[in-house]
């Protein structure tokens, strides 16, 4: 039962934060996303991971982020009225930049490999 709370609240801070920042923030010359959500089984805090594209805007991201944590944790207690509400703390995930490295030398070796 414990379990299923715990990836409800995931899920709903999931959703709710992603329309909180793209609504109420903006990331100049950068797509950014979250990649993830990791909610603290005592509900403490949540870990959100969050991506850019590109890559070197990342930390300027997770600045603006940072910047406005209060703002979107008294946003997001708003939606989803979870007492107490976790702390964000953002984190950098790159997963998805270093998958996209491998895929392009892939893509690299492949060609030569094919004599082109």
């Amino acid at each position: 039962m414990a379990y299923q709370r715990h990836q409800r609240v995931e899920s709903l801070i999931e959703g709710e934060l992603n329309k909180l920042i793209l609504r109420e923030l903006e990331f100049p010359g950068a797509l950014v996303t979250i990649t993830r959500i990791d909610v603290q089984k005592d509900l403490d805090y949540v870990s959100v991971g969050v991506s850019a594209i590109p890559g070197e805007k990342l930390s300027e991201a997770l600045e603006i982020l940072n910047k406005n944590r209060g703002r979107l944790q008294h946003l997001l207690l708003r939606k989803i009225n979870i007492k107490p509400m976790p702390e964000l703390r953002f984190r950098e995930d790159v997963g998805l930049e270093k998958a996209a490295e491998i895929e392009k030398k892939f893509l690299e070796l492949e060609k030569e490999s094919s004599g082109e």
